[in-house]
């Protein structure tokens, strides 16, 4: 039998403090695991393009992960499709979960998570792109480190309202307005042009930007890329896509006291993460297991 966990299951069973200590916990052993995670992304036909990472692998935990997404810009929800938590035992489908849900939540949690590490001690933090991941952005650094002030800007004005109104925050007018107000600044948008250079920013602030996930994606122009501290979640794949130079370090390597991170009040810190396999596994594993506990979720069987 096969546990299916929709959107309310996964928003009942999953919890910020939780999953950001599975997550920061995978980010100091992930790189243990002998089998490179891998991201496969091709255009179609359609105004959209489809991606599978694949496989979901971390040490001590019995299972894996199988990621299959559509990402649509211009739909709402943009990213759609589903994650097979499979058993490392015998390949059983243990669970099929929604992954615009799983997505959000590892996507934006990790990023807070990240963002924290990095950071320096102001408190203004700035959003670019309201949407679900930065939702998540926004409430995971909420339990990790206290905000004064939020602002935000979004192509949509109704929807960068709503977000304000939600976190307590204001709506600014552009991009570079929330980078001249905030110490730090997550974006998370389709943009494929910079958002943001080097003239718009200062000493000291933090970006995080979730907009390198696909080639000819960029947020953060080259020359603020040069000038900051970058660190990635994972070398290789970053290469690929939208991040414009070598990184200095992967988010692992500063969890693990691997690498210093920040070392003054004034260096510039970029986060610029594409996602991982692992991650999907991380909160996929937690998901099904508290919903096996809670009796949450339908159960059917597909091979009947």
């Amino acid at each position: 039998m096969t546990l299916l966990l929709a959107r309310g299951d996964l928003e009942t069973v999953l919890e910020p403090a939780t999953c950001l200590d599975v997550l920061r916990d995978g980010f100091s052993v992930a790189d243990s695991v002998p089998i490179a995670g891998q991201r496969v992304r091709t255009d179609l036909p359609f105004p959209g393009t489809a991606t599978a990472l694949i496989p979901g692998l971390l040490p001590g935990v019995p299972a894996y992960t199988v990621k299959v997404n559509a990402k649509f810009p211009g739909a709402r929800p943009a990213l759609r499709g589903v994650i097979c938590l499979h058993s490392g035992t015998d390949g059983e489908l243990l669970a099929l979960l929604d992954s615009a849900t799983v997505t959000a939540w590892r996507t934006g949690l990790a990023a807070a998570l990240g963002t924290h590490l990095l950071a320096g001690r102001g408190e203004v933090v700035g959003v670019i792109g309201a949407g679900a991941q930065a939702e998540l952005m926004v409430r995971g650094l909420g339990a990790l480190r206290p905000r004064s002030a939020l602002v935000v800007q979004d192509t949509s004005a109704d929807r960068a309202a709503e977000f304000a109104a939600r976190h307590g925050g204001r709506v600014l007018s552009s991009a570079a307005e929330v980078a001249g107000a905030a110490d730090i600044v997550l974006t998370a948008t389709w943009s494929r042009e910079p958002l943001l250079h080097l003239k718009d920013t200062r000493p000291g602030q933090h970006f995080t930007s979730l907009g390198v996930d696909e080639p000819g994606k960029a947020e953060l122009a080259a020359d603020l890329l040069e000038a900051a501290l970058l660190v990635v979640d994972d070398r290789e794949l970053t290469a690929g896509v939208g991040v414009l130079r070598r990184p200095d370090a992967t988010l692992g390597e500063i969890v693990r006291s691997e690498h210093p991170g920040r070392t003054t009040d004034g260096d510039r810190t970029v986060y610029a993460p594409v996602g991982m396999p692992w991650q999907d596994l991380a909160l996929a594993w937690a998901a099904y297991g508290r919903a096996e506990r809670e009796g949450i979720g339908r159960r059917v069987d597909l091979l009947a």
